[in-house]
């Protein structure tokens, strides 16, 4: 079954952040957009982005870890 493939408005919706949260995320690294339409905006598998976003709220607000220390853990 092919990845269902979002915008990022509504990733944002759906993740309840905001889309300079997900520009942000993916400018750092921890978030890969899986496409780019010919306009210039950028597709996130729906899936996958939600599961890395929920990843990376959980290490900043549980292990209050920052951007930097995910950046280390994630790439292990």
């Amino acid at each position: 079954m092919p990845a269902e493939l979002i915008k990022i408005g509504e990733l944002a919706k759906l993740a309840k952040v905001l889309p300079s949260t997900i520009h942000y995320y993916t400018k750092e690294g921890l978030l890969k957009f899986a496409d780019e339409t010919q306009g210039g905006y950028r597709l996130y598998d729906r899936v996958q982005a939600l599961g890395r976003i929920r990843t990376i709220q959980s290490l900043q607000l549980r292990n209050r870890l920052t951007i930097s220390e995910i950046k280390k853990r994630i790439k292990k």
